[in-house]
């Protein structure tokens, strides 16, 4: 059994969503995001997801792009973020999924890039602009390597359509609960719950539902009805809180996820 689904089924023998914790990686530097990836692993992260920051992050809101600006600004670079997943390594075995665009896993060779995530400790790739018509070439790789694929539904995905990502899925289903752009909000979207049964449907895979997600209270109400729960926005907000006080991105980082973890419990 792969790390994604032992994170998944550990989470469900306890009777709970598994929580799944955005973090760029590089933001504001190398040695905070260390700490930071550190934080929300000793704080109950069930799964980490990194983003890889990138010049033109069209899926990301404000937070997020400010997130990525402050990465690429301190030097980070693919190697650097890959340097990055190793030194997790050494300490952790939290499954690990990129958040990333397609630019650049091309740019660097679909197989080169794939195989050396994977030989860092990489469990999962997320192409957020790659649709699953034209993922072929990464899903070998993908395959050839022991890489799980993670692919998005909208909640505007007609059935043919998440059929179609089902199929190209191996990892989990990724269900962006609301249109647009991530970003904190204050209200949950709408029909959550029937999005996670419609997308069930079509898939035994677990799904796991995300952006605008910021509040215990939101992700107790999303545990209720998804298999994960994905909170970035959030959590990126404290280390830019935190910027004059890196010292205190780890501690306040921890704290912010065990918050937000136990709503996890159902």
């Amino acid at each position: 059994m792969s790390r994604l689904a032992q994170a998944f089924a550990g989470a469900r023998a306890q009777n709970r969503a598994a929580f799944i914790a955005y973090l760029c990686a590089g933001d504001p530097d190398f040695d905070s995001s260390l700490a930071a990836c550190r934080a929300v692993i000793a704080g109950g992260t069930d799964i980490l997801e990194i983003g890889v920051p990138f010049s033109d992050p069209l899926a990301d809101g404000p937070t997020n792009q400010l997130a990525a600006q402050r990465a690429l600004e301190s030097g980070m670079t693919a190697a650097k973020v890959l340097e990055l997943v190793r030194r997790i390594r050494q300490e952790s075995q939290v499954p690990i999924v990129f958040y990333t665009y397609y630019n650049l896993v091309f740019a660097n060779g679909v197989e080169a890039y794939i195989q050396a995530a994977r030989a860092a400790g990489v469990d999962g790739l997320l192409t957020l602009d790659l649709p699953p018509e034209e993922a072929g070439e990464v899903r070998a790789a993908a395959q050839r390597h022991g890489l799980e694929t993670v692919f998005i539904v909208a909640p505007t995905t007609p059935d043919a359509r998440l059929a179609k990502i089902a199929a190209a899925a191996t990892g989990f289903i990724y269900y962006v609960s609301r249109e647009g752009v991530t970003g904190v909000r204050e209200q949950l979207a709408v029909g959550i719950g029937a999005a996670v049964a419609r997308i069930r449907r079509f898939t035994p895979l677990p799904v796991a539902v995300g952006f605008g997600i910021s509040s215990r209270a939101q992700v107790a109400e999303v545990a209720a009805q998804a298999d994960g729960v994905v909170v970035g926005s959030a959590l990126v907000n404290v280390i830019r809180d935190n910027l004059n006080q890196r010292a205190r991105i780890g501690p306040e980082l921890q704290a912010r996820t065990a918050d937000l973890a136990a709503g996890t419990a159902r």
